[in-house]
């Protein structure tokens, strides 16, 4: 579990948004409707889903206690395939020497190249086993606030995305704009003030 490592990522969300009643049956049915699929001898290429923190492979959302105090801890998997380019062109120009010899002619299409470049793709990708990457997240469902053991673009959007479809409420990424706007009492006077700030930008070296 991330959570437990020496060293952490982390962004901090605001939940934005009323679950349906009741709260923890709605959860868990968002979990288990959305947990990850497997895509090893599966064409896909990535699979994006919810999965157990302590089981992350295992997923059972049934059985798992997901539950801490007024917490809710879970995982979101990735799971991607990449294949090399040159191991796609090797396959691919061996696909069309054959398709040569077997027609007796010099040349194909460009459809013909087209299908047999995604037939080598499809048999590529069954045969790759996905990589996964598990992004763990603690819950404060009372305080409305979500942090997410990750700060990679990619794993942020996903994140953001896939939330939102299985609960239907949003997450707001908490940065110094936003915590200032959200997590302070702040007048109208001063969230005017704030609507007007602008970053500082810092520059590294010696000055003179």
């Amino acid at each position: 579990m991330q959570l437990l490592s020496s060293t952490i990522s982390l962004t901090r969300y605001r939940v934005e948004g009323k679950l349906a009643d009741p709260f923890m049956d709605t959860v868990r049915n968002g979990l288990k409707g959305n947990i990850i699929r497997e895509i090893d001898n599966d064409p896909a290429q990535k699979s994006v889903g919810w999965t157990c923190s302590d089981r992350p492979y295992q997923p059972d959302f049934e059985a798992a206690d997901i539950v801490i105090g007024t917490h809710l801890v879970f995982s979101l998997r990735i799971d991607k395939k990449s294949i090399p380019a040159k191991i796609v062109t090797k396959h691919v120009n061996a696909a069309v020497t054959k398709r040569l010899v077997e027609s007796d002619r010099e040349q194909l299409s460009k459809n013909e190249k087209r299908e047999i470049k995604d037939d080598v793709l499809h048999r590529l990708y069954t045969r790759m086993p996905a990589t996964p990457n598990i992004y763990d997240l603690i819950w404060n469902y009372e305080a409305a606030e979500l942090w997410f053991f990750s700060n990679m673009k990619e794993a942020n959007e996903e994140l953001e995305t896939f939330f939102s479809k299985s609960f239907r409420v949003h997450l707001i990424r908490i940065f110094p704009f936003t915590a200032a706007e959200l997590l302070c009492d702040l007048s109208d006077a001063e969230r005017d003030l704030l609507g007007k700030l602008s970053p500082t930008v810092f520059y590294g070296g010696a000055h003179a």
